[in-house]
């Protein structure tokens, strides 16, 4: 049985109702809000993350632990997650208790009661999440890489916030919050796997259509960083490098151009930067390549992981790569390997209704469209090779490059100047 197309429509009073039918044993209900950390302003950074959390713990009509146990009945999870440009909240659940996943999540967003009980317990876990997120140099490199190359501009604040900001939010915080951004038209809804699309449309409209905002957010793009170094110290031995460049707002196709660049560079254990840096000089422990992109923005940027006297090295031979791949171009059959590569990974995860939801939901919340996994397929299909080099040749640029290092550096490493990488 084929699956359904991906389809938008509208209920009565307006609310997008995005949805994917896989036939399957799962079903998955999502409600995403367009407010996130980049719509936050002084004084309240991590707002839209404390909320996010805070809403588990009691609504109108249940409290956390009769959340967990009602979901986990019906066989399925209940979560959310916090995005620079949205926030969402989702039920999966067996196809045959899809009501009751609808139910929890219309419960959630327009129940909760945020009380300031409940506002300063959650304030002590998120807290404690920021610190874990710090000591897990790993992750926390992407984060930092964001932090500085977007520096000056909401598009840079991280999404959990700052610690000493956090810790002053209060329950009348959340409470404002909530009424000024949760609601029409800020809301949308999706749906995927096994489920009745006139059901969810009727959902959408009985449990939200009674939710108005009184604020739209309203995004200018950042300015195009120039080139940039920066060092942060931390506890560790092992060093944590980002090399990248920004890109700008960009369509379907050069989002998936700029996916396959990435995937050229350090895609793999076949690409250039994992067989060079890694494989035949062993500088690295890890060193991989992505592309992130925002409604307006965005970066293509390689993550390398080394002790501290391969820093140099490692940093030097990765520019070394990228400048060969500039001057002599894609090799033969390179392209197609590549391609592959990416399709097979999406298809792979286009097989979990987790994993197709959250698509669903960024991709419109961020971009306002909304496709299947065979029109995915079909874009990735369809880059060039010139597409690839002239993506290269736009963003790639030495006056671009921004460098973020995080570990114990020496001296030497700590004065790099960024505009002697030879690109």
């Amino acid at each position: 049985m084929q699956n359904d197309p991906v389809q938008i429509t509208e209920t009565e009073s307006g609310i997008p109702v995005i949805t994917e039918r896989v036939p399957g044993a799962s079903a998955g209900f999502l409600a995403a809000v367009r407010t996130g950390s980049r719509d936050e302003h002084e004084g309240i950074g991590g707002i839209s993350h404390l909320l996010e959390h805070t809403v588990f713990r009691e609504t109108r009509n249940m409290d956390s632990f009769e959340m967990a146990k009602v979901m986990e009945g019906a066989g399925g999870e209940l979560n959310a997650f916090t995005g620079k440009e949205m926030t969402a909240f989702y039920g999966i659940t067996l196809a045959e208790t899809g009501d009751v996943a609808m139910r929890m999540v219309a419960d959630i967003v327009s129940n909760p009661l945020l009380s300031e009980k409940d506002t300063e317990l959650e304030k002590a876990i998120v807290l404690q999440e920021l610190s874990m997120i710090k000591s897990e140099p790993e992750s926390y490199i992407h984060d930092l890489f964001e932090q500085r190359l977007w520096e000056g501009d909401p598009l840079g604040w991280d999404e959990g916030g700052e610690e000493a900001v956090v810790e002053k939010l209060t329950f009348e915080d959340l409470r404002s919050y909530y009424a000024e951004r949760y609601g029409r038209p800020n809301l949308a809804v999706f749906a995927t796997g096994e489920f009745d699309r006139k059901a969810v449309e009727a959902w959408a409209e009985e449990s939200f259509s009674g939710m108005e905002v009184s604020y739209r957010p309203s995004r200018k793009a950042p300015r195009m960083p120039g080139a940039r170094y920066s060092v942060e110290e931390n506890h560790t031995d092992h060093i944590q490098i980002a090399l990248g460049f920004p890109t700008a707002a960009a369509d379907q196709h050069e989002r998936d151009t700029l996916s396959v660049l990435a995937s050229v560079l350090g895609g793999g254990t076949s690409s250039r930067l994992f067989q060079q840096v890694r494989e035949k000089n062993a500088l690295v422990y890890s060193i991989y390549s992505t592309a992130s992109s925002y409604s307006d923005a965005g970066y293509i940027a390689s993550i390398m992981s080394c002790t501290s006297k391969n820093v140099a090295k490692a940093r030097d031979e990765t520019i070394a790569v990228i400048e060969r791949f500039l001057r002599e171009g894609l090799e033969e059959g390179e392209l197609q390997r590549t391609k592959n590569m990416l399709k097979g990974a999406f298809s792979r995860s286009a097989e979990t209704t987790d994993n197709r939801i959250y698509r669903l939901c960024r991709n419109y919340m961020t971009y306002g469209v909304a496709r299947g996994t065979q029109e995915t397929l079909d874009s990735i299909s369809s880059v060039t090779a010139e597409d690839v080099m002239s993506a290269a040749e736009r963003y790639i640029r030495a006056d671009r490059l921004n460098l973020t290092v995080l570990g114990k550096v020496s001296r030497k490493d700590r004065d790099y100047d960024v505009s002697s990488a030879g690109l």
